[in-house]
């Protein structure tokens, strides 16, 4: 193996991509990992419970949830998809760098850093987002509970900050094979 020091930022980008891909097919499309839970809606990042996929959507429950501004929060959950796809690619940087060449080390820790940053963000606006409209719900006497997928998102961007920084350290590995 060419660079040992790039396989623990390998094995984070790995992880974290595939916690963002479990975040990302949340409802409409796999109704058990959800951001939130209301009566007999789940909410995800394309929709929701019998909702048709889309980016951005209008909250289907009564109260005052519908309002521009919740509205056009539900398009920046499309940070989770591209975060995912951005750590896929660090993950296969990753590969090259640790098979192959530092080069590849050194892109999957830049691609692994742009990945944190925008699952930071998609975090950050989700958990605000969700946070808002389970309290107007229950504030209208409507039972509204977390779903998984804030704590799948926040396991992901531990794992990038983690996978950064460890793939920052994999640069500076050793690349040479040892002489015979």
């Amino acid at each position: 193996m060419a660079a040992s020091g790039a396989l623990p930022g390998l094995f984070f980008c790995f992880s974290a991509m595939v916690l963002l891909i479990f975040v990302s097919v949340s409802p409409p499309t796999w109704n058990s990992v959800s951001f939130l839970n209301a009566n007999q809606y789940s909410f995800g990042v394309f929709g929701y419970t019998g909702s048709k996929v889309q980016v951005g959507y209008y909250f289907p429950l009564p109260g005052d949830i519908n309002t521009g501004i919740l509205h056009n929060l539900t398009f920046v959950l499309i940070l989770y998809p591209i975060a995912a796809g951005l750590s896929g690619l660090a993950f296969l940087f990753g590969v090259c760098g640790a098979g192959y060449h530092r080069a590849g080390t050194v892109f999957m820790s830049l691609l692994a850093g742009l990945a944190t940053l925008c699952t930071f963000i998609a975090w950050i606006v989700s958990m605000s987002l969700f946070g808002v409209v389970r309290d107007r719900l229950r504030s209208n006497g409507i039972g509204a509970n977390w779903g998984n997928a804030n704590w799948l998102a926040l396991g992901a961007l531990v794992a990038l900050v983690v996978g950064s920084c460890t793939a920052a350290c994999g640069v500076f590995g050793r690349y040479r094979r040892p002489r015979n």
